[in-house]
């Protein structure tokens, strides 16, 4: 009967178009990092990204080496709701290149018990989302690949100007040359006026303690610090959690 409600929802909210998506996991567990680390939170997790980034931890995501499942917008939403989490994140890979994602975050969006964001890389354009989601419970976790990414150049500047209060500018930190160009850009663009400004330190490359120096000399209020609380419950390895 639950199931079957789920779907008569969706049918009344469109008329019977079935978009599937390419699904490399899905699981619920705490939020590791932004705004609502700690807290539960649905993944859906998507296959394929457009950048390469030299440090990237998710590339089961996209190397070829898991076959994504296929679930249309149905199952997505039957598993989000069966999940039982108020948070959901769309993550990847990058799922804004993912075909018709944004009839999947217009169905997600109608469910009010429910907070989306999306967790993106900052190489796509994120401002026709947030015009066509304005004013609903969309927020938007916007990574800034800094130099040690290699992926710098594929950075999309204008979102730096797009985002808003309920947005998180997340600055992924390998190195001291990283932090300058961090400091750099939210100074430039204003951004701890314009969202939520994380520096996540790459624990691998650089001592956390050594940003927290920095930020503290600098005097950088409006600047968190966050470490990705899942690697240190869970080995940084395990998926799922």
């Amino acid at each position: 009967m639950k199931r079957r409600l789920i779907v008569v929802f969706i049918l009344k909210w469109r008329a019977f178009e079935v978009y599937q998506y390419q699904i490399i996991e899905t699981f619920t567990s705490i939020d590791g990092e932004g705004p609502s680390s700690g807290a539960l939170s649905t993944f859906i997790r998507f296959s394929g990204c457009n950048l390469r980034c030299s440090w990237c931890d998710t590339k089961y995501s996209w190397d070829g080496s898991c076959t994504p499942d296929v679930m249309d917008e149905a199952a997505i939403y039957a598993y989000i709701k069966e999940a039982g989490a108020h948070n959901v994140t769309l993550t990847g890979g990058e799922p804004l290149i993912q075909p018709h994602i944004g009839e999947l975050i217009a169905l997600l969006v109608q469910d009010d018990a429910l907070t989306i964001r999306i967790e993106t890389h900052g190489g796509v354009d994120i401002e026709p989302f947030k015009a066509r989601f304005k004013d609903q419970a969309v927020q938007f976790v916007v990574d800034f690949k800094l130099p040690d990414s290699k992926m710098m150049k594929q950075m999309h500047l204008p979102n730096l100007t797009v985002v808003e209060k309920q947005d998180t500018y997340k600055f992924v930190i390998a190195s001291e040359r990283d932090l300058d160009q961090a400091i750099e850009i939210v100074n430039d663009y204003q951004l701890i006026d314009r969202c939520q400004v994380y520096f996540s330190p790459v624990v691998e490359l650089i001592e956390p303690k050594l940003i927290v120096e920095r930020m503290m000399a600098d005097r950088l209020n409006g600047i968190r610090l966050q470490l990705q609380l899942h690697k240190y419950i869970w080995p940084k390895e395990m998926r799922g959690v």
